[in-house]
């Protein structure tokens, strides 16, 4: 499913899940056919397409063949144009309309530019069963969705004229079930829910001209849901986000899937590399408007296994979580924005096998790994990261500084291996109009606090080992002493690293600088 207002490749989604993707609000009205057709073209109009199409009336049916949609992408210096097949949309005679697709719609997408070779994506949209009705006021839709399957098919790829089969790639979703809002105000506002059976897809590749190259991929999962809401403006223009941002635009999607497995082979002769992967299923978001750029992934107990090419053994790890976000500002501000970044690698596990490269004896202890490190802060940025023009300047160094770092909190932070561990949290601001203090970076002042237990029994088992020399253990020894103190318990040091703002470091209240 789309995310509205996304620009370059990922619009011409847009076009391929429309059909499931329009829907809106609850006013109880007469509609339409044509008031259905012309919010589609409102809808794609405002998310920077070009629609044209020829419209036959009869009776209570409009159909609407040869679509096509095209967008300028000037900063590629490139236009994408889509091809789609026909719609047909039909009023019931109770106030709402009935749109329907092709049971195969082809699909082509074009893209030419003077700088780079054009080419074409031949595809197909298919669906099963597929029922989609309309219902309210031109401008307040709400389209109910259901269909035993859907699916989007690669048929081939065309550069420069000449056709190339790469082999199977399909992505195909189950017992869909759905309803999208559609509002026009001041700005054109979504609200999309759906709800899916098994998802499965496949990637068979073969390279190109014999060259013996394959890349194979399958899997499936049980089944996925879908909350998304979007707001554009009116008269959008997605080759200037930053100003369309300004202006309202706002959308946010969360993806929720189930358990899930997969197979992959890759070839490149004379090499084979093939494994599985598996996991209890995780939730993506993706969010974009005034309050910035934000990516939430996570996933639980996740499984790899993966053996051949230039891998000497076979490779089994586990992670009971993987996670991971990132919140940024995008937009030029005179005041500090926030900022977050997380990541999570949670109960990390590997197999004996791998085990025994390293500690053959069984003498570190095989507890399950886990990083955990969450920042926040504020900062802020001297230039729009959606402006090409600006993100230019400030790549070639044109705007000198792109941005500055104004806080940091260090939230968790938390590094656990073979009996040991480490945890700390802190704060720090920073003074970007001193430069000097610390050598060209803007200076700290704050504080961190760390505990660390375990790590004199580690070294004691690498030096065991013969992993660890005794007299470079000696050395990590003499630097825990001079930074930490004991803490409570057998084995365990606690540190709070201090910085001032006039240049001075201090640990456990010992200056250190």
């Amino acid at each position: 499913m789309k995310v509205f207002g996304m620009t370059g490749g990922a619009r011409f989604g847009t076009a391929t899940a429309i059909g499931l993707a329009l829907a809106a609000g609850s006013a109880q009205a007469d509609v339409t056919p044509a008031d259905v057709w012309a919010d589609w073209q409102g809808y794609l109009a405002a998310s920077g397409y070009e629609v044209s199409g020829e419209e036959n009336q009869s009776g209570d049916a409009l159909t609407v063949s040869n679509i096509t949609m095209s967008m300028a992408i000037p900063e590629e210096d490139a236009t994408i144009s889509v091809n789609m097949g026909e719609l047909t949309f039909t009023g019931n005679g109770d106030g709402t309309v009935s749109i329907a697709l092709p049971a195969s719609m082809p699909m082509n997408v074009m893209v030419s530019s003077p700088d780079a070779e054009d080419f074409s994506v031949g595809m197909q949209y298919d669906t099963t069963s597929l029922e989609m009705t309309a219902s309210g006021n031109p401008d307040d839709l709400l389209y109910n969705y259901t269909a035993d399957e859907v699916a989007v098919i690669l048929n081939d790829v065309t550069v420069e004229g000449e056709t190339m089969d790469l082999g199977t790639v399909e992505f195909r979703i189950a017992d869909v079930s759905g309803t999208t809002t559609m509002k026009i105000g001041d700005l054109r506002t979504s609200e999309q829910k759906m709800t899916t059976g098994p998802v499965t897809y496949t990637v068979d590749i073969d390279e190109p001209e014999g060259g013996g190259g394959e890349m194979m991929l399958k899997g499936q999962f049980a089944g996925m849901t879908v909350a998304a809401n979007g707001a554009l403006p009116l008269e959008m223009d997605p080759a200037n986000m930053g100003a369309s941002i300004e202006n309202g635009f706002d959308v946010d999607a969360t993806v929720t899937y189930s358990e899930g497995s997969s197979e992959f082979t890759f070839v490149d002769p004379p090499q084979t590399t093939e494994g599985t992967t598996s996991s209890d299923g995780g939730e993506i978001t993706v969010a974009l408007g005034a309050d910035g750029l934000t990516y939430d992934l996570s996933a639980s107990n996740m499984n790899l296994n993966m053996a051949g090419g230039d891998i000497p053994l076979p490779v089994e790890v586990a992670f009971g979580t993987a996670a991971f976000n990132l919140t940024m500002p995008v937009a030029k501000s005179e005041d500090e924005q926030d900022f977050a970044m997380g990541l999570t690698l949670g109960d990390f596990t590997m197999s004996d096998m791998i085990w025994g490269i390293f500690d053959p004896a069984g003498q570190l202890p095989h507890d399950p790994a886990t990083i955990d490190l969450d920042l926040t802060g504020t900062a802020k940025l001297f230039f729009d990261l959606f402006d090409p023009e600006q993100m230019e300047a400030a790549e070639t160094g044109e705007l000198g500084v792109p941005g500055e770092l104004n806080t940091l909190d260090i939230n968790t932070l938390t590094v656990s291996a073979a009996g040991a561990e480490l945890t700390g949290e802190g704060a720090f601001t920073f003074d970007n109009s001193d430069l000097e203090t610390f050598n060209g970076m803007p200076a700290p002042e704050g504080s961190v606090d760390l505990s660390l237990t375990g790590a004199n029994g580690l070294l004691d088992q690498l030096i065991a080992m013969g992993l660890v020399p005794e007299e470079q253990a000696m050395g990590v020894r003499m630097m825990m002493g001079m930074f930490a103190v004991p803490g409570e318990g057998e084995d365990a040091l606690n540190s709070t690293i201090e910085v001032k703002s006039d240049g001075q470091v201090l640990a456990n209240g010992q200056r250190l600088r």
